[in-house]
C-alpha cells in the first residue's frame, strides 16, 4: 500500500485505521475520567487535568472518529463503485484531505502535551475564557491555541473532502440520482452539510485565534475582568457570537455523524432481510429534510444563553419538526424488515442496534427541545446521556455494521461471525447499562463537567449509580477487545 496513494480505496482504509487509533485513544481517556469520578482522591488527577481529559475525549471522538469514519472511510471505499465511477473526482485532493486530517490529529496530540497543560475548555471552547489566553488560568495557554489550530486544520481537510464527494456524485456517476443507493444519497447529503458547516467553523476558529494572539476582540466584551486583571483595551465583541457560529456547525455535525450511518443501516437491513428498502423516495427526501432542518436548529443549544424568547420558540418548533423525517426513516426500516427473511449476521445485529439507539436517543431529545425543560437539564448528565446515545453510540453502531458487512473491502477477508455476535450482544447491553442510568442522575440534577461529586451532599446518594456506570464502561470497553481480536484473525486469514 503506497503511503501517499491517490487510490480512493487505499485512502478509505487509511481513514479507517486513523479513526481506529483515535477511538482507542478517546476510549482510554473516557475510562480514566470514569475511574476518577468514583475514585476522586486516587492518582492525583486535578480538576484541571480532568477537564483536559474531557476536552480531548470529546474532541477526538467527535472530529476524528464520528466525522471521519462513517463518511470519509466508508464513503471512499464504497461510493465510487456504487455509482459506477472508476475513482473519486479529485484523487490528489482526496489524498491531501487525508494527510491534512493526520496533521490535525498530530497538532491536537501536541495540544494535550503542551506546556501549561492541555486545553480544558471542552470541545465547544466557549469564550471569553478561551479567547483571553493564559491569564485565564491553567489549560488556556499554548494548549488551547494548538487546539484551535488543530480544529482549523481539520475544517480545511473536511471542506476538501466534501468538495470531492459532491463533485464525484454530480459529475462521475453513471446512474440517475433517484437510482443511487441510499448509502450514496446519505454520503452526498452529508458532504453538502460538511461543506456548509465546516466553512463556518473555519473562520470562527480564525477569529478566536486572532482574539488570543492578535489583540482583536471579536468575542471579548468591553471591560472584561479576568481574575484581578481588567482588559480595558477590549471592546465591541460578544461571546454569544462564538456560540452562534459554533453551533451553526455543531448541530449539523450531529447529522454529519449520523446520516452516513442511516444510509449504511438502510443498505444492511435490506441485504440481510432480502427485501428492497421500503419507501425509497421517502427515505431520500427524509435525508434531505433532516439536513435542511439540521441547519436551522442550532439555537436549541443556546436556550440558557439569554436569546430572545421568540427565537427559542422558533428553534423549539424546528427541533421538534426533525422528528418527522426521523420517524419516516424508523418506520420504513421496520417495514423493510416486515415479512423479510432476516439473517442475524453481525452486520445486521449492529444495524438493528443502531435503530434501537437512534429511537431511544431521539425520544430523550424531545425533552431537550422544550426551552423550559432545557433550563433544568442543560448542565446535567441528562444531556451527556442523550448526546452519547443519539450521536456517539448510534453512529459507532453504524460503523460496526459497515465494518462487518464490508470487511472484505476494509480488511481483505470476512470477519468471524461468532465473535461478531458476542461483540454485538456485550456492546449493546453495555451501552444501555452506561447511558440509561445517566438519564436518571441527570433528572436528579447531577451537573456535568464536575470532576468530584463527593464534596456535594445532594450528590452522595447518586454515587452507587456512578459506580455502576463506571463498571459498565469497563465491561463495554473490554468487549471491544473481541472486535480487535476479530480484526487480527481476519488479517491473518487474509495472509493465508
Amino acid at each position: 500500500m503506497t503511503v501517499f496513494s491517490r487510490d480512493h480505496r487505499v485512502i478509505g482504509r487509511q481513514y479507517f485505521y486513523l479513526s481506529l487509533v483515535a477511538v482507542l485513544a478517546g476510549t482510554v481517556l473516557s475510562l480514566v475520567m470514569r475511574f476518577h469520578l468514583v475514585n476522586p482522591d486516587a492518582y492525583g488527577i486535578t480538576p484541571e487535568l480532568y477537564l483536559s481529559l474531557m476536552t480531548m475525549h470529546g474532541t477526538i471522538m467527535v472530529f476524528f472518529v464520528l466525522t471521519t469514519a462513517p463518511q470519509n472511510a466508508f464513503g471512499n471505499l464504497i461510493l465510487p463503485r456504487q455509482i459506477g465511477a472508476e475513482r473519486m473526482a479529485f484523487p490528489t485532493l482526496n489524498m491531501l484531505s487525508f494527510w491534512t486530517t493526520v496533521l490535525s490529529l498530530v497538532v491536537m496530540s501536541a495540544a494535550f502535551l503542551a506546556q501549561g497543560g492541555g486545553p480544558l475548555s471542552g470541545w465547544t471552547a466557549y469564550p471569553p475564557l478561551s479567547a483571553v489566553g493564559a491569564i485565564a488560568g491553567p489549560g488556556q495557554g499554548m494548549g488551547q491555541t494548538l487546539w484551535l489550530v488543530s480544529i482549523a486544520i481539520f475544517c480545511l481537510a473536511s471542506v476538501m473532502s466534501a468538495m470531492n464527494f459532491i463533485a464525484t456524485v454530480i459529475d462521475f456517476r453513471t446512474v440517475e440520482l433517484m437510482a443511487m443507493p441510499l448509502t450514496c444519497w446519505n454520503w452526498f447529503v452529508t458532504a453538502i452539510l460538511m461543506l456548509l458547516a465546516f466553512s463556518v467553523l473555519l473562520p470562527a476558529c480564525m477569529l478566536l485565534l486572532l482574539d488570543r494572539v492578535g489583540g482583536t476582540s471579536f468575542f471579548l466584551p468591553a471591560g472584561l475582568l479576568v481574575g484581578d486583571q481588567l482588559l480595558t483595551a477590549k471592546s465591541g465583541g460578544s461571546p454569544l457570537l462564538w456560540q452562534h457560529l459554533f453551533w451553526f456547525f455543531g448541530h449539523p455535525e450531529v447529522y454529519i455523524a449520523i446520516l452516513p450511518g442511516m444510509g449504511i443501516v438502510s443498505h444492511v437491513l435490506s441485504v440481510y432481510s432480502k427485501r428492497p428498502v421500503f419507501g425509497y423516495k421517502a427515505m431520500v427526501y427524509s435525508s434531505i429534510a433532516i439536513a435542511v432542518l439540521g441547519l436551522l436548529v442550532w439555537g436549541h443549544h443556546m436556550f440558557i444563553s439569554g436569546i430572545n424568547p421568540y427565537s427559542t420558540m422558533a428553534f423549539s418548533v424546528l427541533t421538534m419538526a426533525i422528528g418527522v423525517p426521523s420517524a419516516v426513516k424508523t418506520f420504513n426500516w421496520i417495514l423493510t424488515l416486515w415479512g423479510g427473511q432476516i439473517m442475524f449476521a453481525p452486520a445486521m445485529l449492529f444495524a438493528l442496534g443502531f435503530v434501537s439507539m437512534f429511537v431511544t436517543g431521539g425520544m430523550t431529545g424531545l425533552f431537550l427541545a422544550q426551552p423550559i425543560l432545557d433550563q433544568y437539564f442543560h448542565d446535567t448528565y441528562f444531556v451527556v446521556a442523550h448526546f452519547h446515545i443519539i450521536m456517539a453510540v448510534a453512529a459507532i453502531f453504524g460503523i460496526f455494521a459497515a465494518t462487518y458487512h464490508w470487511a472484505p473491502e476494509v480488511l481483505g477477508a470476512a470477519m468471524h461471525a461468532g465473535l461478531g455476535k458476542w461483540h454485538f450482544y456485550l456492546t449493546f447491553i453495555g451501552c444501555y447499562a452506561i447511558f440509561l442510568p445517566m438519564h436518571f442522575v441527570g433528572i436528579a440534577g447531577n451537573p456535568r463537567r464536575y470532576s468530584d461529586f463527593t464534596t456535594f451532599q445532594f450528590l452522595a446518594p447518586l454515587m452507587p449509580i456512578h459506580r455502576w456506570i463506571t463498571w459498565s464502561a469497563y465491561a463495554t470497553a473490554g468487549a471491544q477487545m473481541l472486535f480487535l481480536l476479530n480484526m487480527v484473525m481476519t488479517w491473518r486469514k487474509k495472509k493465508q
